[in-house]
């Protein structure tokens, strides 16, 4: 592969990966919207969706086998080729994640506890993955790690948000008959399954914001 379209290939990687991660943040919000607002339509087109980042990722696995293969990049070029292989699988897992909440959409109540501001949790995870996206396309490594320094904001939240529904659960009528308490259960069990994946997507933010800087820097500082 001639230099000059090897640097075409490095630009076009970079294009796929923002592409892609583009795909999962649409879907991601898509995901969270479904869950507040009750929108089973959304939730089945998100949970149909995965597919085909399914295939973007193999697509962009193909293309950076074939970078190796072809160039065997060294240096800045191969952080580069490996960070953007790496960032792909945390966007795959978003993009997973997307489809359990959906699938907890279709599942629960809409918004059963909203004094918890499970939209507003998601939307604190769904903008750390916009600006970790963000920051790999700028190259700035200042954003990686102010990006990595807001995860544990919102372990905080997700915390708080688990544990005031584990009070209000201790705190319902004894005497509530079963099928109410069926219900209650249930919703219980998405909230909190919600609450999980959520902080996950904020996990993979940080993988991202780290890859990055690892390819920047050569500093593996943030990886874990």
């Amino acid at each position: 592969m001639a230099r000059e379209e090897f640097r075409h290939a490095l630009a076009d990687l970079r294009t796929a990966v923002l592409e892609m991660g583009e795909l999962v943040l649409e879907r991601l919000k898509a995901a969270l919207s479904a869950l507040t607002e009750g929108d089973d339509d959304r939730a089945r087109d998100v949970i149909e969706g995965d597919e085909t980042v399914n295939r973007r990722y193999l697509d962009i696995e193909a293309d950076c086998i074939d970078i190796f293969a072809l160039e065997q990049p060294v240096a800045g070029d191969l952080r580069f080729v490996a960070a953007s292989f790496k960032i792909t699988t945390d966007l795959e897992r978003v993009g997973d994640l997307s489809t359990n909440l959906a699938r907890y959409a279709l599942s629960s109540r809409p918004d059963p506890f909203p004094e918890l501001d499970i939209s507003g949790i998601g939307r604190a995870a769904a903008d750390m993955l916009e600006d970790a996206l963000s920051a790999y396309e700028t190259e700035d490594a200042g954003a990686c790690r102010t990006v990595a320094g807001r995860d544990d904001d919102l372990d905080a939240m997700c915390q708080r948000a688990s544990e005031r529904v584990a009070r209000e659960l201790l705190e319902r009528d004894p005497e509530i008959d079963a099928w109410a308490l069926e219900t209650v259960l249930d919703d219980v069990a998405s909230v909190l399954l919600t609450i999980r994946d959520v902080e996950r997507v904020g996990d993979h933010a940080v993988n991202i914001a780290a890859r990055t800087l690892y390819a920047v820097e050569g500093d593996p500082e943030l990886i874990y």
